[in-house]
């Protein structure tokens, strides 16, 4: 009884009476249609629960089935319990048992085997048994066996009058035992959109203690709730999305619309332009929603018309419940590891660390995926070229997408997704989190303007690209901006819209590319000849390392030139650089600044925070090995034990060749350290001052690239203005009380 409790629960509710059975993701066919022991188990389960007004199969889909086909399962149960409360199935007596073995065997099987797994066969199977006996019994005369066979009569009667039976009369000739056809024929179950295929365990465990509940806005208020489980290291990630929701008139019209559109197979030119294929089937399924809404008058409401017609783009042409998850703005990554549909979706979580999820991916979906990513990026994905990198992009979701599949990842595919910011991450945002802070802060931004080559250095996921694309923020507008990735993260279309003069350049990928893209060294190359800009490196990955200290060399002498990197600290950046990438020693020198940043976590280490290590001058007069040779200078260094970044004293006593550098180029700064401290302290108070307003009034717009870029503008027109009314470069006590008025009319 135990075991049968944990397959299927009974749930009634105004009148309807639902049979909800589990059936494991192992077993291939889990319909009642398709296979005979799953339809004894249901079978089983009406016997004891009761009659029913619905049944949903759980496994890999959701399977409904409603009136005609539950009318023929109750009908099977009421006969099939009739028959025991009569003498149609009372034992047979010692000496029909003795006498007649082979006949009883046979009536035993009909009714305690075929009849709750196969009636069909059950029928067909006693037909031709009785009349065999009907011609035993003329050659052979037997009162037993006159008897025997009026019990047998009596069985089939039952049998004959089924439902099921009656409706499937036109497979009984040439019928064969364990045929399904009839039950195909007569159970076609309704398929729910989107949540079929993805399966989600709606209840936590019993034992999940809830840590935080927070909801998604722009997913239809969807609730995610952090659990932590006893004796589990690992949180739970658990997703209510709007699709568990739903009415059953709302389930109708999704699968109207649904069945509608699956005919639809769109032309691989539409994936070049994912977003504009969105708007098409977003557009022509609310208006068949409107339609059928209107037609059968279901009242939906206009909010819930755009929510589905949104959950059927997701089912459709979208990427189901992925798509909800990296909504959220906590979530960092997402992974479907193989052989999927054994293992929940994984997700990092900005403060839990990786988590396990109450979604179970399915395998047919992700292929679908896995194709439509292939042909959107124009990249390869087969045997030969078992990896892909490319991005997904929909109307307020960016990520990267990492794509494995056999022989490389044998058990089949696995997808990684890196969730990006809709907008840009600032400056602000990372002081008022702390992982900067405002003196490092104004440390960075003096060194942009100071055209200074920068490498970001970290682990995967420590927030390199993140600080990347803030320092963009702090460029002045008047500077022509390349960026050069072979996976667009950088949101380059944001900062367009900000005004800034972006161009975005696609190479091939690091991993596997096609002939068709450029290379990276390459595509540095080219930027140079594109006009003088400020260049983007978004990951130096390969011999493209080559090419962009070539541009070091030369931009340095006017433009930024930034970039990430993999490696834990300066060394470790110098080790990768020249002995895993191949750039010689000197050339190595035309790095300025290295900003290390990582992650450190919580003493239970459950939980961890994104933090900048240290920033650090890289100096030119080693020869061999700058750690040795004092090559590296820290110029601000994290202390664990306060949580912050504090200046050393190379830096406050002015021991600093790349500041010096920058000073000497700058009228007032040049041999007059204390100028210099106090511009640097006061970039840092106005970033920090933007993130004291925005905690202050709780408006976080103020931290966004909108806002930022906005008072990065404001802070030059107030420095403009004091140096032309003073003749001199202004103090920083003057240009933080103007700044601060403006923030304060601005706001």
């Amino acid at each position: 009884m135990e075991s049968k409790e944990k397959e299927y629960t009974v749930s009634r509710e105004e009148g309807d009476i639902v049979l909800t059975y589990n059936v494991p993701l192992s077993i291939l066919y889990p319909n009642p249609e398709d296979n005979e022991d799953i339809f004894e188990k249901i079978v089983n389960a009406i016997i004891e629960s009761g009659a029913i007004t619905s049944l949903v199969i759980v496994s890999d889909r959701n399977y409904v089935y409603v009136k005609d086909a539950v009318e023929l399962l109750n009908d099977l149960v009421d006969k099939y319990k009739a028959a025991f409360q009569s003498d149609v199935t009372a034992p047979f007596d010692s000496e029909t048992q003795r006498s007649l073995p082979n006949e009883v065997s046979v009536f035993n099987y009909i009714l305690f085997d075929r009849l709750k797994r196969d009636p069909v066969g059950a029928y067909v199977f006693g037909i031709r048994t009785s009349r065999e006996l009907k011609v035993k019994a003329r050659g052979t005369p037997s009162s037993t066996l006159d008897e025997f066979i009026k019990r047998f009569d009596a069985l089939m009667s039952v049998i004959a009058s089924l439902k099921i039976v009656q409706k499937s009369m036109q497979f009984i000739l040439g019928y064969k035992t364990g045929d399904r056809s009839p039950y195909k024929a007569l159970f076609k179950p309704l398929i729910r959109p989107n949540f079929t295929y993805t399966r989600i365990m709606s209840e936590p465990p019993m034992s999940a203690i809830e840590v935080e509940t927070y909801k998604l806005g722009d997913f239809d208020n969807t609730d995610v709730t952090i659990y932590r489980l006893p004796g589990v290291s690992q949180f739970l990630y658990h997703l209510s999305p709007p699709e568990l929701l739903l009415n059953v008139d709302e389930y109708n019209i999704l699968d109207q619309v649904r069945t509608a559109l699956i005919d639809y197979k769109p032309q691989e030119a539409e994936f070049t332009d994912p977003l504009r294929m969105r708007e098409i089937f977003y557009n022509i399924g609310k208006d068949m929603i409107v339609d059928i809404n209107g037609k059968n008058k279901y009242n939906l409401q206009f909010r819930d018309i755009e929510k589905l017609a949104r959950i059927l783009v997701r089912l459709t042409v979208g990427f189901g419940m992925t798509e909800v998850i990296l909504s959220d703005s906590k979530v960092e990554d997402v992974y479907i590891n193989a052989p999927i549909s054994k293992s929940p979706l994984f997700v990092k979580h900005a403060t839990y660390g990786e988590c396990s999820t109450n979604i179970i991916p399915n395998a047919k979906e992700v292929e679908a995926w896995a194709s439509r990513f292939r042909l959107m990026s124009g990249r390869p994905l087969d045997e030969g070229h078992p990896v892909l990198d490319t991005e997904l992009l929909t109307e307020n979701i960016r990520a990267r997408v990492a794509i494995a599949q056999r022989p490389l990842s044998p058990d089949g595919l696995s997808v990684a997704f890196r969730r990006h910011r809709e907008s840009p991450w600032t400056i602000p945002l990372f002081v008022n989190n702390k992982m900067l802070s405002p003196f490092a802060a104004g440390l960075l931004w003096f060194c942009i303007e100071g055209a200074r080559t920068v490498l970001i250095s970290g682990t995967r996921g420590s927030g390199k690209t993140s600080l990347l694309t803030a320092l963009m923020l702090l460029l002045m507008k008047k500077y022509r901006i390349i960026t050069v990735e072979d996976t667009l993260e950088i949101p380059s279309s944001a900062f367009t819209q900000l005004g800034y003069d972006i161009l975005a350049l696609k190479v091939q990928s690091a991993i596997i590319g096609e002939k068709a893209e450029m290379s990276a060294e390459e595509g540095i190359r080219t930027t140079l000849r594109l006009g003088d800009s400020s260049l983007i490196v978004g990951e130096v990955r390969s011999t493209e390392a080559k090419a962009l200290y070539e541009a070091m060399r030369v931009g340095a002498l006017s433009n930024v030139v930034m970039g990430t990197i993999h490696g834990e600290n300066p060394y470790g950046v110098f080790d990768r650089v020249v002995n895993d990438l191949g750039v010689p020693r000197t050339s190595f020198k035309a790095t300025d600044i290295i900003i290390s940043v990582n992650k450190i976590k919580t003493i239970d280490r459950l939980s961890e925070k994104r933090r900048v290590l240290a920033i650090t001058e890289v100096r030119k007069e080693w020869v061999d090995d700058p750690k040795y040779e004092n090559g590296f200078v820290d110029l601000v260094r994290y202390d664990v034990d306060n949580d912050e970044l504090v200046p050393t004293n190379d830096l406050l006593e002015g021991n600093s060749y790349v500041i010096k550098e920058i000073a000497s180029n700058v009228e007032g700064w040049a041999g007059n350290w204390d100028a210099v401290l106090d511009n640097i302290q006061t970039r840092g108070e106005i970033l920090n001052m933007i993130s004291d307003y925005a905690s202050k009034t709780g408006d976080a717009s103020m931290l966004e690239a909108e806002f930022t870029s906005a008072a990065i503008d404001q802070y030059y027109e107030i420095e403009s203005k004091i140096k032309e009314e003073s003749g001199r470069p202004p103090e920083g006590s003057k240009i933080i009380k103007a700044f601060e008025l403006w923030l304060k009319e601005r706001k």
